[in-house]
Order: C-alpha cells, then sequence, then structure tokens
C-alpha cells in the first residue's frame, strides 16, 4: 500500500446518494492506491481543530453504480491519510414499518449478498494468512458518538439494526423484499459491503448511518405502501441532506 505523505486526515467520511461534496473550501488532495484511482479526489476540511477527509463513493457525478464502485481505492485512500475513524452514511430502504423515510438507523450488523465485487485487500497471503475479525462490524464507540450526535441535533435515529446489502443497481422484488424481513433484518443497501468488511482489514474503526428513504418494494401491512422508485430515492435523500450534515457536523468534534 502506497502511502501519502502531503496530507493528514484525523476522520474520514463517504458520500453516498445525492451526497457529493461536504464542506466549502476544502483541500483537493489526489490519492493514489494499488488498486486505482478511488471514485473521485479527495477534499480535506478543518472543522475546528479536527482535519475531515471527504470522498463521494459514487463520484462526484454518481457516474459508478453500487457494483463498480472501486472500495478497495475508496478505503485505502482514507488508510494513507491516516483517518482514525471512517463514517459512512448511506440511503437505504426500510425493511420495518416503524422505520420511517426521513430517519436514521445507527446500524450494528452487516449481511452481504453481493456477488463479483472485489471484497478484500488479500488477493495472495504473500506474508502468510490474514483472516479478519468480523464478528462486530461497526465500532461501538463511533456508534455511541453518531447516536449523541443525532439526539443532539434532534434528528431520529434507531439504536442498532442489520443492514442487507444487495448488488444492484436494481431494487429488489417482492419476494426478496418479503425474504429480507422475514430474517429479520432492518434496512436494506447496495454500498455498506464490502466498505465495512474493508475498513475492518485496514484497521480503521467503522460507523454505518442510514438515512431511511424508503419502504424497499412496500409493506405487506399496508398496501397503500407503494414499492421504491429511483425519483422517490432522490427526493428524500435531498429533502433530508441538511439532516445528515448536521450530524456529521455535531459528530466530529467529538472525535477529536
Amino acid at each position: 500500500m502506497n502511502d501519502q505523505t502531503q496530507a493528514r486526515a484525523d476522520i474520514g467520511v463517504f458520500g453516498g446518494t445525492g451526497f457529493y461534496a461536504f464542506a466549502d473550501g476544502a483541500q483537493t488532495v489526489a490519492v493514489d492506491t494499488r488498486w486505482g484511482a478511488p471514485s473521485a479526489p479527495v477534499t480535506i476540511a478543518a472543522f475546528g481543530s479536527v482535519r475531515v477527509a471527504f470522498l463521494p463513493r459514487h463520484g462526484a457525478d454518481h457516474r459508478f453504480p453500487p457494483h463498480k464502485v472501486n472500495f478497495r481505492a475508496n478505503v485505502d485512500a482514507m488508510r494513507q491519510l491516516g483517518v482514525r475513524a471512517l463514517i459512512s452514511p448511506f440511503a437505504a430502504g426500510s425493511l420495518r414499518p416503524e422505520i420511517r423515510p426521513g430517519e436514521f438507523v445507527v446500524v450494528d450488523q452487516v449481511v452481504d449478498r453481493t456477488w463479483g465485487r472485489a471484497s478484500t485487500f488479500y488477493d495472495e497471503f504473500e506474508d502468510g494468512p490474514v483472516h479478519a475479525p468480523f464478528a462486530e462490524p461497526y465500532d461501538p464507540r463511533l456508534r455511541r458518538v453518531m447516536l449523541d450526535a443525532a439526539a443532539e441535533v434532534g434528528v431520529t435515529a434507531h439504536d442498532g439494526g442489520t443492514v442487507v446489502v444487495v448488488n444492484g443497481p436494481r431494487f429488489s422484488s417482492r419476494a426478496e423484499s418479503a425474504w429480507h424481513r422475514a430474517a429479520g433484518w432492518h434496512v436494506v443497501n447496495m454500498t455498506q459491503s464490502p466498505e465495512a468488511p474493508l475498513a475492518a482489514e485496514a484497521g480503521i474503526p467503522f460507523a454505518g448511518i442510514a438515512l431511511v428513504t424508503d419502504y424497499d418494494a412496500g409493506l405487506d401491512e399496508d398496501p397503500d405502501v407503494e414499492a421504491v422508485t429511483q425519483e422517490a430515492v432522490f427526493k428524500v435523500f435531498e429533502a433530508n441532506l441538511g439532516k445528515v450534515r448536521e450530524l456529521l457536523a455535531a459528530a466530529v468534534p467529538k472525535l477529536a
């Protein structure tokens, strides 16, 4: 892994659907990795004494669909910048009637249902086997910080939940969505894996924060709830992007 020495950051943030820039007046940094270029140049901004590196996972113009994101380059770019925590907001569909669009879930577990993605830094065990522990994908301290920040800014954030990650870019069928609900999972997304396991391999504490935009393929108990559309996801995320920024702005000083 090729370390960059010209720029450093304390906290890393990945941007998701509709979240392509974080702070005005940020320094733009190009980071090279052995897995190619990250999705976009990294920007670094100071929030008081804390330097925050921001990278939109889909690119600055959302050119990369979920299965084509260079997750290894994105995570390694953050590692090279020296971040000691990585925060990952993401759009998600709710699988539970009590988890409503416009609310947040500070997830604590992940189920990977993707395929064909490069999901590890260790394509070969050059220096012996490496099997990273992953029983707790999300760092408990970071989760607590995000929950406290949510309470501080007055947004509803559910404490814990399992995100099931599907390959995309299509949404789930009704049968798939029903299967995910029956398994007891809470929200569905397309990017938390391999983002979370790569962060674990890189040794970076990781937090995933779902912004709920929809009810996936609908709710059996409420036939009036329509299945998700791309237009609905973008509309809800755009309407709540200010909450995402407020939550992150409140969380960053707590990580100093």
